[in-house]
């Protein structure tokens, strides 16, 4: 059987023609490098679905009868690893075409009758060109446009993390929090089985959960003793603080909830929106008790870390009221079955 011929021409349109018949193959090079394409040809089907896996391709020409398999099922293939490759379909009679189905199914993007004339052929091949340039031409533009907003999105997530150890660099009996409620939510995010999406929302939520506290006065926000009523209202402001500062910038849209969100209770006493339940943002409902735990087990000015009894204690009581009860479980039996993982970010932030 014989295999591949290949040459290059001036315009960089790569073309693979894939028949079973050597003498269509050796028709259409001719009229293909003639055109000014760059051509290559093969005549197992089998093997042009490796070509295409291995090798950049613009445009195919493909048998659609062949054996051992025929040019629905090379498509077929070829779709599962490679959506952007344009397909013409050759038959050598319309009659045999695959059904309108099958052409849109699998993205096909036109067929074409064989004949010892290519015009026709030809005009399809120009327009599909003409189709991938576009595709490209766009394709670029994406790109640019992605990677101007990816330098933007840093620019401004740099600014905003320069905002957060501003805040924790008052405090040194703070200082790590975010971090590790990051990694506490991630933790049981994992531990609820959430999607990679969703626990990159928890970890960047969990980051800056508390940015909203560089709008508090640092006589509240540093006061070592209890905090008057008036003090705490202040304080309670800091999520909606931290949802003006964030909602410039598309990248911390998805966590907005657990910024604004992470004081709600279950029980609908919490702050600021008094969210009750289900409607507490899930996210957020993780990210609260990541918060509560971190805060408990942290040294402050007008105490030590509480014991660790103590606020497995706590948590149980508060289920339903203050946490979700889902959560809350699941995050006793990390802390009852998988405690090593809590002391690998404890740790970490020494």
């Amino acid at each position: 059987m014989r295999k591949n011929v290949q040459t290059q021409a001036s315009n960089g349109i790569k073309v693979l023609v894939v028949d079973d018949e050597i003498g269509i193959i050796d028709s259409l090079s001719i009229f293909l490098k003639k055109s000014g394409y760059i051509f290559s040809g093969v005549t197992d089907p089998l093997e042009a679905i490796e070509k295409v896996r291995n090798e950049h391709f613009d445009l195919m020409l493909l048998d659609f009868i062949m054996t051992p398999i025929h040019g629905d099922k090379v498509v077929e293939e070829i779709r599962k690893f490679n959506k952007e490759l344009y397909i013409l379909l050759l038959t050598g009679h319309k009659d045999l075409a695959p059904p309108l189905e099958t052409i849109k199914r699998l993205d096909i993007q036109g067929y074409c009758e064989k004949s010892d004339k290519f015009d026709q052929l030809l005009l399809l091949i120009e327009s599909g060109v003409k189709a991938i340039k576009q595709m490209n031409t766009i394709k670029q533009i994406n790109d640019d446009l992605k990677e101007a907003n990816e330098k933007l999105e840093q620019a401004y997530m740099e600014s905003i993390e320069t905002l957060r150890f501003t805040v924790e660099a008052k405090d040194p009996y703070t200082r790590g929090h975010s971090d590790r409620v990051s990694e506490y939510s991630v933790l049981i995010g994992k531990f609820l089985g959430l999607s990679d999406e969703d626990l990159h929302t928890l970890k960047i939520g969990g980051l800056f959960h508390d940015i909203g506290k560089i709008g508090i006065p640092d006589s509240i926000l540093l006061k070592p003793g209890k905090l008057t009523n008036d003090e705490y209202s202040e304080i309670k402001n800091h999520p909606s603080i931290g949802v003006h500062i964030l909602s410039n910038a598309t990248i911390f849209k998805d966590i907005i909830p657990i910024v604004k969100h992470h004081h709600e209770r279950y029980d609908g006493l919490g702050y600021p929106s008094k969210l009750k339940g289900d409607d507490i943002p899930y996210l957020a409902r993780i990210a609260a008790i990541a918060d509560t735990f971190d805060a408990m087990t942290s040294k402050r000015t007008y105490r030590d870390s509480l014991n660790l009894d103590f606020v497995k204690e706590e948590i149980e009581k508060n289920r339903r009221l203050q946490f979700d009860p889902q959560i809350a479980d699941v995050f006793l039996d990390i802390l009852n079955n998988h405690f090593e993982e809590i002391e690998k970010i404890q740790e970490k932030y020494r």
